[in-house]
This record gives structure tokens, C-alpha cells and sequence, in this order.
């Protein structure tokens, strides 16, 4: 990461160089960057690797204009807020589900210490969550656009935290390294056991606090009070033209599941 790098990304982000590593900025960054930068799985059934290295996901996120999934987009935002001088640590993750916990290094979120005092949680790669960092050391409710969370403690020095009650990943306290996540990256991108491998996605937060959506050929929009409309779209051209105009994704195809990589 280097000035020039950083002020390309700044500009993908629509945002101005902080003057100082604040809160305030950091908020700033989150909001945008869950806005301009979706949380997508096309890679995966496009055929393109996942890879966990700096350069590519600079090159993916910023060079491309492409997003990711949580490893690519946290991983990326970390790269910024390190070079914006911020201090950041890397923390894994698993995911709540129906049969419990998911795989270690299931998820990335990102430790954020700020200039003036702020220890928080920044989590862009989780698709529908909170639309600003979270207070890493606050127990109580944290109010938030996209629903009331918590952080808990939940033993052996882990947190739970939680969107409307509900919990939605487990972190440990302990900093990892990004090359740590490559087995993590690796599975959801080729188990056959993984739901990224099973469907396509597409989404990101609307200037209104709603969202977008792009399931296959199913769009959903969401506004900022929850009312859905979905439509099934029909044609290639249609497909490929929401992806360049509702995502800022140019594709030469219509990306569809890979069920050959498991034969």
C-alpha cells in the first residue's frame, strides 16, 4: 500500500483523506464502503481464484472495482486503515448457523483502534449488518441503522456478537494475519458443504439505508423501513446490466453456479 494506492482507493469510496484516524472518519469510511463496494461470491463461480495477498486484493477491489466476501473486503479495508494510520488487528470469526458454530477462521472482522480513544469493531464483509463499527469494550445495545447490537462475552475469552438478539458470529480477542484466513477462503470457495458454493450473491447497502440485491437472476431491493420488492429478471443483457449499473460490475457473462468443480 503505498499514497498513490491509497488515494485511488479513497476515490473509489467517494471519500476525502482523513486528517487524523478519528471515529468520526472511520465511520465515514465503513458507511461508504458498505455502499460503493459489494459483498459478492462471483469469483467463485467465474472460475477466478480467491486469493489472500495485498497486491491482489488491491487489484480486485480498487484496480478492478470488483468486491468480495469478507475475507477480500476486510481485508482490503484493513490495507486502508493501516495506511490512514489507524491501528488494526485482524480477528477470526465463526458464524452463527442453524447447526451451530461454522469452521474456524469462518469469518474476518477487523479490531480498530482510533487516534482519539476509539476501540472498534469495522465489519464490512458481512453482508446485511451494521452499517457502522460496532464499540469493541460496550456490553449494553448499540443502536444502529441496520438493527440494535450487542457484544457479548461468550467464554474463553470469545464475543458473541448479536443484531436483534440474534447471535451472528463469535470472535476471539487473540490478532491473526491475513495468510491465516487462506484455509477459510479456501473451503468457502470449494466445499460443497459451503452456501457461497451453492448460490450467487451480489448486494450492497443503498444511499437510502436500504439495500440491493442480485441472487442469480433474483433482485431484491429493500428500502431503509424493510419493504421488499423482487423481481425475476429475464434475459443475459438484463442480468449483466444490473450488475454494471446497480453494482458498478462490468461482466462479459451471466455467472452461474459451478456445480463441475465438485465432479
Amino acid at each position: 500500500m503505498n499514497p498513490t494506492r491509497t488515494d485511488a482507493y479513497l476515490r473509489r469510496l467517494g471519500a476525502e483523506r482523513p486528517a487524523r484516524p478519528t471515529t468520526e472518519a472511520l465511520r465515514d469510511l465503513h458507511l461508504r464502503h458498505l455502499r460503493t463496494v459489494p459483498f459478492e461470491n462471483l469469483s467463485i463461480h467465474l472460475g477466478e481464484p480467491v486469493v489472500l495477498d495485498e497486491q491482489a486484493l488491491l487489484d480486485k477491489v480498487v484496480e478492478a472495482r470488483r468486491g468480495g466476501f469478507c475475507y477480500e473486503l476486510n481485508g482490503a479495508l484493513h490495507l486502508l486503515l493501516v495506511s490512514l494510520g489507524y491501528r488494526v488487528q485482524l480477528l477470526a470469526g465463526r458464524v452463527h448457523g442453524d447447526e451451530g458454530l461454522g469452521i474456524p477462521y469462518d469469518h474476518l472482522a477487523l479490531r480498530v483502534g482510533t487516534v482519539d480513544g476509539g476501540d472498534l469493531i469495522a465489519d464490512v464483509g458481512f453482508g446485511a449488518h451494521s452499517h457502522g463499527p460496532l464499540d469493541f469494550g460496550e456490553r449494553g445495545d448499540q443502536m444502529d441503522p441496520g438493527g440494535t447490537f450487542r457484544v457479548v462475552e461468550a467464554g474463553d475469552g470469545d464475543l458473541d456478537v448479536l443484531r436483534n438478539g440474534k447471535p451472528q458470529y463469535r470472535l476471539e480477542q487473540r490478532p491473526r494475519a491475513l495468510p491465516d484466513f487462506r484455509a477459510g477462503a479456501w473451503w468457502h470457495s470449494t466445499s460443497p458443504e459451503s452456501h457461497f458454493t451453492k448460490s450467487l450473491v451480489c448486494s450492497r447497502l443503498t444511499e437510502d439505508g436500504g439495500r440491493i440485491t442480485l441472487s442469480g437472476r433474483t433482485l431484491t431491493t429493500t428500502d431503509a423501513e424493510g419493504r421488499r420488492t423482487v423481481r425475476e429478471l429475464g434475459a443475459d443483457e438484463e442480468v449483466l446490466a444490473v450488475y454494471r449499473d446497480g453494482f458498478g460490475i462490468g461482466l462479459g457473462q451471466v455467472p452461474t453456479v459451478r456445480d463441475r468443480q465438485f465432479g
